[in-house]
């Protein structure tokens, strides 16, 4: 479906969300978990989150704790969307006590909230016989990774623990990685919600909306599964430029039917569970229609490496 058949039957969303996660190759199972809901207005603000459990033997329960952190973080997001945009004529706070409570009063709820979920979980799942288990030892068993956003009118804000991406295309059509760490984490080493004192640790982008215009085009989070598929960081940037191309060309619905190809490509590449979720903002069909791909892909085309100078991992 084209975007302006999509118009002839009502007004557009203001975010419209794809996503998709695919297991990796020789796991036993996928340790990611991801969630979006929302349209990105006041009364349906947008909410994404994935999160990555950890999947190794110290880590024999991070398939349930990736779940908890997703589940916990969007109802945390959906008490600070309630904040950020009130109803009933209610005055909305200040943009600074908003970002106040963005850096340092949602890390503090989520990870306590996850850490209390956790041990409440082994408390009900586990034989109260085992020894030697400290609440740090059981927690180290949930451990996963989070990134987590919420979109709505007034703001922009996401959130981020351990490894994975938050890239932006600005409106400008600029590929940004805001949340990215100032030193790469060494081999599989990450932040975790397991870690001790983790919301210290919670990494936030803060970014109020200033006009319509001037929202991004796109938002994406994904798990490093992706991420580690290309050779370079600038694999990745141009994956998610392509993106945008081809979403601008061709819709999220042509997007959303090869979705799962790229994820799956890239998870052969990476060797690692692969998740992304994206939201494309609608106001971008309208002002930048972008260039129509040629038939059999094409430079709009994320998924073909002959097309972005072989961006894949070249030692796969």
């Amino acid at each position: 479906m084209s975007v302006p058949e999509r118009m002839i039957h009502g007004p557009l969303p203001l975010w419209d969300t794809l996503r998709g996660s695919v297991q990796g190759v020789n796991k036993a199972r996928n340790q990611d978990h991801h969630d979006a809901e929302g349209l990105g207005t006041a009364a349906q603000p947008l909410i994404m989150a994935v999160a990555d459990g950890h999947g190794s033997a110290a880590h024999a329960r991070s398939h349930l704790g990736s779940r908890f952190a997703v589940d916990l973080f969007v109802q945390q997001a959906r008490q600070f969307a309630a904040l950020a945009e009130p109803r009933g004529g209610t005055r909305p706070p200040s943009l600074a006590w908003l970002m106040n409570y963005a850096q340092y009063t949602l890390p503090r709820q989520l990870v306590s909230a996850w850490q209390e979920t956790a041990l409440g979980h082994w408390e009900r799942s586990s034989s109260h016989g085992e020894p030697g288990l400290s609440p740090t030892d059981k927690l180290v068993l949930y451990g996963s990774t989070l990134v987590g956003a919420v979109l709505t009118p007034r703001v922009f804000a996401a959130w981020q623990l351990g490894d994975g991406e938050l890239a932006v295309v600005t409106d400008d059509g600029q590929v940004t990685v805001p949340l990215a760490p100032d030193e790469a984490d060494l081999g599989d080493e990450t932040e975790s919600l397991c870690s001790p004192q983790a919301w210290l640790r919670v990494r936030t982008h803060w970014a109020p909306v200033t006009a319509p215009a001037r929202a991004p085009r796109l938002v994406s989070l994904s798990t490093d599964g992706l991420s580690k598929s290309f050779a370079s960081d600038s694999g990745f940037r141009q994956f998610m430029a392509g993106l945008d191309d081809r979403l601008s060309a061709e819709g999220p619905e042509c997007v959303r039917a090869v979705l799962p190809q790229w994820l799956t490509k890239a998870s052969q590449h990476s060797g690692d569970d692969t998740t992304l979720v994206a939201a494309w903002h609608t106001a971008t069909a309208l002002t930048e229609p972008g260039p129509v791909p040629p038939a059999g892909g094409g430079a709009a085309d994320p998924a073909d490496p002959a097309d972005m100078t072989d961006p894949y991992r070249s030692d796969e």
